[in-house]
């Protein structure tokens, strides 16, 4: 899902993906206090913390979903946030959420 800024993804686009089967859902968002919408950034960060405690109370792994903070120019810290958090969801077991569990990994992103 592409937006113009981060604070634009709600804690039910999160929710949607992981019930749609997304094995993670990762957020790219930029810098805290860099952003060209004042907060957008920290109220997608909220919005992060919100779904890693629902998914923790609802016995889900919080891991499923991350939040990066980096620009737009920073293409070997995405890189590598990007496979580290692929990593990460590939060390879990598939989403239960998944109806087809044959698709594979499956991270949004």
């Amino acid at each position: 899902m592409r937006v113009k800024c981060t604070g634009r993804v709600d804690v039910s686009d999160i929710l949607q993906a992981l019930r749609d089967g997304a094995d993670g859902v990762g957020i790219y968002a930029c810098h805290k206090g860099e952003c060209d919408f004042e907060t957008g950034n920290l109220v997608a960060e909220r919005h992060v913390n919100a779904v890693k405690f629902m998914l923790q109370r609802s016995g889900f792994d919080p891991d499923r979903v991350g939040i990066f903070f980096m620009s737009a120019a920073e293409i070997d810290r995405f890189m590598r946030a990007t496979n580290e958090f692929v990593a990460k969801i590939k060390a879990l077991p598939p989403n239960p959420l998944k109806m087809d569990k044959a698709r594979g990994l499956n991270v949004v992103i």
